[in-house]
């Protein structure tokens, strides 16, 4: 039987739980509409195939990822697609982190680690879910795919 994400959120630590449910509510009350809420490997949000039949190029057939999140060992993972695919959202995320966070910001190309569950910027996360519609992802994405 494929995990759930109710399934998932509640086999992770009684440390994790609490803000990993309120990370995956700032993203579902806050994503535009047409984005879908599956589990892969963990929580995501993605572009249906109903809505992009090509699907992502890595993986063809599977659902154009948005936005996913996870658990790892030492810190709570944000992988936002949008932020390596888009310049413009990343530098606007990078210049907002001081504004809602004390510590310095610790990103990858797509993934941004909060290595204390208490302190993940919520809010500053339920904006950057709002600020791409999916036409908006689908737009960027093909304009940067390899062809």
């Amino acid at each position: 039987m494929k995990p759930t994400i109710e399934s998932y959120l509640a086999s992770l630590a009684d440390d994790r739980q609490p803000a990993m449910t309120k990370l995956r509510s700032a993203i579902v009350n806050n994503l535009p509409s047409g984005f879908e809420e599956i589990m892969e490997n963990m929580p995501s949000y993605v572009v249906p195939l109903s809505l992009f039949p090509a699907g992502y190029h890595c993986t063809p057939n599977t659902p154009l990822p948005f936005i996913s999140f996870a658990s790892q060992k030492n810190f709570v993972a944000l992988y936002h697609f949008g932020m390596y695919a888009d310049q413009e959202l990343k530098d606007w995320f990078v210049a907002e982190y001081p504004k809602h966070m004390k510590t310095k910001l610790d990103m990858g190309k797509s993934c941004v680690r909060f290595k204390k569950p208490d302190q993940i910027p919520f809010e500053l996360i339920a904006e950057l879910a709002a600020r791409r519609t999916v036409d908006e992802w689908l737009a960027c994405y093909q304009n940067v795919k390899p062809r």
